[in-house]
C-alpha cells in the first residue's frame, strides 16, 4: 500500500493506494497534518512507500514529522524521474503539483494529446503530446481569486462566492461580477481548449481540482472531470521510483 500526500496551497489532500486502486483520500487543514499524518501511520501499519508533492509552505515541524513517521518518504522535486519527457525550458520553477497531474495523464492517457486543467488556487494548463512529451501550458488565476482580487483592488466591490449568474448581462454590481469572473473563466477556459483543438488531433480534456464540480456545469461533455487525478499521478510517479 501507498500513502501519497498533496499539500496545496489552501489544503493538504492524503491518499492511500493498493496498486492503481485508490483506497481512501482525506481533505485537511495544514495545521492538522502532524495529527493526521500519525493517526494515518497507526491505522496502516501496512503502508510501503510515501510521497509528497508541496507547493504550498509546510512548517518544519511537519517535515520532520514525515520524515520521523516515514523515513524513505520521496519527496518530488524536477529531480524525481518522471514517467514523460520533461520538455519544459525552466524545470526549476515548474511546480510539483504539474508534474503530477501530467503523470497522471501519461499513465491514464498513453500516447494520447492531453490537456489537464488544474482549476484550485490558480488555473493550470498542462499539456503532454502523444510522444509522452510534456511541452508546458499555462498559469492564470483562480476562480477565488479572481473574487478576491476584484474586493481586495477596488474600493467598493463586495466579496462574493462563487455563483453562476442567470443571464450573460449583469443588470446589478453582483450579478455583474458573477458574469466577469464565473462566466468569463468558462470562456477563458472554453477558448484555451479551442486554440489546443485547433492544434493538436483527437485531444483529451481532463478538469481536475476544488473548483471542477463547479466549472464543468457549464462545460460541454466529453470533458472528463475527475477530483483525484494529482493524487492518481503521484501514485504513479511513486511507483515508477520505486521499481527503476
Amino acid at each position: 500500500m501507498n500513502l501519497v500526500i498533496d499539500a496545496g496551497n489552501s489544503f493538504i489532500k492524503f491518499g492511500i493506494f493498493e496498486g492503481t486502486q485508490l483506497l481512501h483520500s482525506k481533505r485537511i487543514l495544514s495545521k492538522d497534518f502532524t495529527e493526521t499524518l500519525i493517526s494515518i501511520r497507526h491505522t496502516n501499519p501496512q503502508l510501503e512507500a510515501v510521497i509528497i508533492s508541496s507547493v504550498g509552505t509546510l512548517s518544519k515541524n511537519a517535515v520532520t514529522q514525515l520524515q520521523k513517521t516515514f523515513p524513505t518518504a520521496l519527496f518530488l522535486d524536477n529531480t524525481t524521474k518522471m514517467p514523460f519527457t520533461n520538455c519544459y525550458t525552466s524545470p526549476t520553477t515548474l511546480g510539483v503539483d504539474r508534474l503530477a497531474l501530467v503523470a497522471a495523464a501519461a499513465q491514464c492517457f498513453p500516447k494520447q494529446n492531453t490537456l489537464v486543467i488544474d482549476a484550485g488556487t490558480c488555473i493550470t494548463y498542462d499539456f503532454k503530446n502523444n510522444k509522452e512529451e510534456y511541452l508546458g501550458g499555462a498559469i492564470a488565476p483562480g476562480l477565488q481569486m479572481r473574487y478576491q482580487s476584484l474586493h481586495d483592488f477596488t474600493a467598493n466591490l463586495p466579496l462574493l462566492t462563487s455563483k453562476f449568474p442567470q443571464n450573460d448581462i449583469g443588470t446589478n454590481t453582483n450579478e455583474s461580477i458573477h458574469v466577469g469572473v464565473s462566466t468569463g473563466l468558462i470562456h477563458e477556459i472554453k477558448g484555451v481548449i479551442r486554440q489546443y483543438c485547433n492544434t493538436y488531433d483527437d485531444l483529451t480534456v481532463i478538469l481536475t481540482g476544488g473548483d471542477a464540480h463547479f466549472l464543468s456545469k457549464r462545460l460541454k461533455n466529453g470533458i472528463f472531470a475527475t477530483s483525484n487525478f494529482l493524487l492518481e499521478g503521484l501514485n504513479y510517479i511513486l511507483a515508477f521510483n520505486t521499481t527503476q
